[in-house]
């Protein structure tokens, strides 16, 4: 493996998520941020956005087939829904070994793209160059409901509550403080694209039921589950620090977590573990930041993997 920096691009820099991935890269030992790509900011200089970022590197206004021309080692994607695949095709036209990290849903429904969860998926990530990052939601509430998957009596419901900044930078209103304020905001109750990748991922109907919250970022996952036999509370915890053991983004915790203790860092919280009478119904929370491991920190881990470095160079805990 060269010692030299390995090239990586970003298109859709100027959102939330764009901004953490150029600070997580800015201090990554082994990338080089070769371009940020933004048609509103083009011509500005990345570090009067992003001052982690040292260098006179400018937003470029760039379209696929600029993007394709600048033959770097990774481009990631962070753009909405629909637009990634333009993207794909000119640079797979170029320079086909290039390590695309998709964090849309474009491709997490096909097969040729490895679905990068690291804690869950690491086993199938080697020689993989087409990465399709998970969903914010889609990762609390896979990660909360895996170590108890093979026991369920029933299709978990999962109750989740969102920061406005998973809403995007483009105005609506599901990230307006104004409009959410003193609220709490229901939508897409049913048939809600997590729904269907997290049923898809772990093999099991899953019932997702999200919601915006005035906060600006971190999520709430609050998680019931029907399982087939009794247990006690003791054998789930036992069985998620097994399960999780050797996850150093992945905390256990005894109480039902916060989301404030997570906002700005990179791991999850995992806690709660409420069982009813008669042992067969237990209700797990999870938390994490939408930006961050629901997001930006997710496709550092994936593109580390991708070049073969540790998985978490480059990702600190503040």
């Amino acid at each position: 493996m060269s010692s030299s920096p390995k090239t990586i691009g970003i298109v859709g820099a100027r959102g939330h998520t764009g901004v953490e991935l150029i600070r997580l890269l800015a201090r990554h030992p082994s990338f080089e941020l070769a371009f940020v790509s933004s048609r509103e900011r083009a011509g500005e200089r990345v570090h009067d956005h992003v001052v982690d970022h040292v260098g006179d590197l400018r937003y470029e206004n760039l379209d696929h087939d600029d993007v394709a021309s600048k033959r770097v080692d990774a481009v990631i994607l962070a753009l909405p829904n629909g637009k990634a695949s333009p993207f794909v095709k000119a640079i797979d036209a170029v320079r086909p070994d290039t390590v695309i990290v998709d964090l849309s849903a474009d491709h997490r429904f096909d097969e040729r793209w490895y679905y990068g969860l690291p804690e869950l998926t690491r086993g199938q990530s080697a020689g993989n160059k087409r990465i399709s990052n998970p969903g914010c939601y889609a990762t609390a509430m896979q990660l909360a409901i895996a170590p108890l998957k093979d026991d369920l009596a029933a299709p978990p419901a999962c109750f989740g509550v969102s920061g406005y900044s998973g809403a995007g930078t483009t105005p609506s209103d599901r990230n307006d403080p104004q409009r959410l304020l003193d609220n709490l905001m229901p939508y897409s109750l049913v048939g809600h694209v997590h729904e269907a990748e997290v049923s898809r991922q772990l093999g099991i109907p899953v019932e997702f039921m999200p919601h915006v919250a005035p906060h600006f970022r971190g999520i709430t996952m609050t998680v019931n589950a029907w399982l087939q036999h009794a247990t006690t509370r003791d054998e789930i915890v036992a069985r998620y620090q097994t399960f999780y053991a050797n996850e150093p983004l992945i905390r256990i915790v005894d109480d039902a977590p916060w989301v404030s203790a997570v906002a700005g860092k990179h791991h999850v919280d995992i806690g709660g573990f409420a069982l009813a009478a008669g042992g067969r119904r237990v209700v797990i929370v999870a938390t994490l930041d939408n930006l961050l491991k629901g997001a930006a920190t997710q496709a550092l881990q994936n593109v580390n993997r991708a070049f073969g470095f540790d998985e978490r160079e480059g990702i600190v805990q503040p």
